[in-house]
């Protein structure tokens, strides 16, 4: 691997453009060494096994998917008061509300985690759901050339190592034989990535599924295209800062609230007319066919009773952002709270367990 990550950046500055947006500079100071202390203090103790009177969380729901999961499924209140429904998604900024107490409990991928991580924020994975099938393709700027992975060497392309889409990114050129020095990798967060791609600031960014229907509706008929990826982000998680889980009430409020979490999911997994027309159409204002085009690509959830496997890949993707100089390689064990294994397999049924 190259010496440096971007090529033609230097590392310092890519890194505080990248993580210093989201934590600060203060937030970059404690890096992996004061990460790995701050682990040390995380709770062993046994859960309780009911949710005390008067408990109340702060969960991450972006695009109200979580609340309107739990209406439509029709699963009733958790057994404690959800204080504020948070419309909020990107890794980098459910790091932020965690560090600033707005936020407990988040849905992301697995990247976030590492990044938190590095930054020196303690937090731990508290549920998983394996994915088997790409959330993610590669969205071209309009005008370009661009038709496979290929063609990415000598590009521009958007990329964030704080999110899913960074990972996918890496190892989909990891794949495709390319190094990072034969690309541009310019750091923005994925909410800058449309504007990015329409102004022609970068010449390829990943978009999720779901974003890919309105992007080409606008820009197809300019020379805009998409590029399927086989890349697999293969985990969507739960977790939570070490401050909450240290909280025996809280840490009772998040294991009570796994099983609406993984059931919400595989009800929308079952019901993918009722969520096209509930979540796709009426709130995201896409059309019924776009909408179909998205679920058709959905993954089924899969919650493993033995985290083993997401460890695995959970390592791999450290390993590989250690290789480029984005992080420092450590132990990824330390990022799951295994009192809360088998929680969400629990609650499905078995054709939903992995």
């Amino acid at each position: 691997m190259p010496s440096s990550p971007v090529s033609g950046v230097d590392r310092r500055f890519f890194l505080t453009s990248a993580l210093g947006a989201v934590a600060g500079v203060a937030g970059l100071s404690g890096c992996a060494g004061s990460a790995a202390a701050g682990s040390e203090g995380a709770s062993t103790a046994p859960l309780a096994a009911k949710v005390p009177a008067g408990t109340s969380l702060k969960i991450a729901s972006y695009q109200d998917t979580q609340q309107l999961q739990l209406k439509l499924a029709k699963l009733g209140d958790p057994p404690f008061k959800v204080s504020s429904w948070l419309n909020i998604g990107a890794g980098p900024d459910v790091i932020n509300a965690f560090r600033s107490g707005s936020l407990d409990l988040a849905n992301n991928a697995g990247i976030p985690p590492i990044q938190a991580y590095y930054q020196g924020f303690d937090a731990k994975i508290v549920a998983i759901n394996i994915t088997r099938k790409p959330n993610y393709l590669f969205a071209t700027k309009p005008g370009s050339d661009i038709r496979t992975v290929a063609d990415f060497k000598g590009r521009r392309l958007a990329f964030s190592q704080g999110q899913a889409q960074g990972v996918v990114l890496l190892r989909a050129l990891k794949k495709a034989g390319l190094k990072y020095d034969d690309v541009e990798l310019v750091p923005l967060t994925s909410n800058q990535f449309l504007t990015a791609l329409q102004s022609g600031q970068v010449d390829i960014a990943p978009l999720a599924n779901s974003q890919a229907p309105a992007y080409l509706k606008q820009y197809e008929g300019k020379g805009a295209r998409t590029i399927p990826t086989e890349v697999v982000d293969l985990l969507s998680l739960l977790w939570a800062p070490v401050s909450v889980l240290n909280d025996k009430a809280k840490a009772a409020a998040v294991a009570a609230y796994i099983p609406y979490w993984a059931k919400g999911q595989v009800w929308a997994y079952e019901h993918p007319d009722v969520w096209n027309r509930e979540f796709y159409v009426k709130t995201q204002n896409l059309s019924l066919a776009q909408a179909e085009a998205i679920t058709e690509l959905a993954n089924k959830p899969l919650f493993p009773p033995n985290w083993s496997e997401a460890i695995e890949w959970e390592q791999e993707t450290a390993d590989l952002l250690a290789e480029g100089g984005f992080v420092k390689k450590f132990d990824v064990g330390e990022l799951f709270d295994h009192r809360f294994e088998g929680i969400a397999a629990k609650a499905v049924s078995a054709e939903y367990r992995r």
